[in-house]
């Protein structure tokens, strides 16, 4: 196994205080690689950078048209969002047309991330319910199939046909046998591929024809940033910044992916030490690298080349970009 590489480091002062490595790896529309970092055949768990390819059975189906879904809706399903009302709105029309209640989903409940809305629920007594969870799109969109199939309410099992329909295009995009599955944070399955399946997928996405289920996925993304994640937040920021030319999608223990259509590229990189950061200033470097962001754009430099303050304002240190990134 090739050793990770250098991602990002983080100085304090004159001295070098921490490195984060990890792996990365952009390719073709071919699936042929262009450019990697690390061990292109490490084996990962994508964890919600694998969205969009779990809501792919969604339209191969033919229920997202059955059911009239939106390009938001499309968005929102490959969500990792804040629970802010702009979400909990498009999810909350979404089930009610399924005529669905918040006890359909098998998510689990998580608070809102949105400080707003979370202060009005503590003035009313009120809580958060599985539609706040980060990926009730997700999960709609698994409804919205299992309705579509005329299948049971539990979609999360693996044995489901949901989700041996996710996993038969997960498989067939990625162009590999899945070693396996986790369980992840939604309680869904989570399949696992190496890092060069994962970017050859997105590839694939950048790659693929004006209306055919990647390219209204990745379009649905690129119109709708603030769906993606939110305010704040380095996807809809990011997306923001190259001006709709990437999708971009993080995932839990620093992973990240990019679908660049204009460049026919995909990417995915995995950062070993699992750290956000990371991988926001990896993908941050290699989207500068390729051309598509702007490294003087604020939304670049909250990820890399970004001042470390410490509780009185004073800058302590820098979070900058490995060189071999950029």
């Amino acid at each position: 196994m090739t050793a990770p590489a250098p991602f990002a480091e983080i100085w304090r002062g004159p001295f070098l205080e921490s490195v984060h490595t990890g792996h990365a790896v952009i390719c073709d529309t071919s699936g042929q690689i262009v450019d990697a970092w690390g061990d292109p055949d490490a084996i990962v768990l994508p964890r919600s950078s694998s969205k969009m390819l779990q809501a792919l059975p969604l339209l191969q189906s033919g229920a997202a048209d059955a059911f009239g879904l939106t390009t938001e809706q499309l968005a929102v399903a490959c969500a990792s969002h804040e629970g802010a009302p702009i979400h909990v709105t498009k999810v909350g029309v979404w089930m009610k047309d399924l005529g669905l209640r918040d006890d359909a989903f098998r998510c689990g409940v998580q608070e809102t991330r949105d400080r707003t809305l979370l202060e009005a629920q503590i003035r009313a007594g009120d809580s958060s319910c599985q539609i706040h969870n980060n990926c009730s799109g997700k999960h709609a969109g698994f409804l919205t199939l299992a309705r579509h199939l005329g299948a049971g309410p539990e979609y999360v099992d693996p044995d489901h046909p949901v989700q041996k329909a996710c996993l038969a295009a997960f498989e067939e995009i990625t162009g590999e046998t899945s070693p396996g599955y986790g369980i992840d944070g939604c309680s869904a399955p989570n399949p696992a591929a190496t890092l060069h399946g994962i970017a050859r997928a997105m590839a694939r996405f950048a790659g693929a024809a004006d209306g055919s289920p990647q390219a209204r996925l990745h379009q649905a993304m690129r119109l709708h940033p603030d769906l993606v994640a939110g305010e704040g937040r380095a996807c809809t920021e990011l997306m923001r910044a190259t001006d709709g030319k990437a999708a971009l999608k993080t995932g839990a223990e620093g992973f990240y992916i990019a679908i660049l259509p204009e460049k026919g590229l995909g990417i995915a990189l995995k950062a070993t030490c699992g750290t956000t950061r990371a991988a926001e200033a990896a993908i941050a470097a290699l989207l500068v690298r390729l051309g598509i962001l702007d490294a003087n754009h604020p939304a670049t430099l909250k990820r890399i080349n970004a001042p470390i303050e410490n509780w009185r304002g004073i800058q302590t240190g820098v979070l900058k970009p490995a060189a071999g990134l950029l």
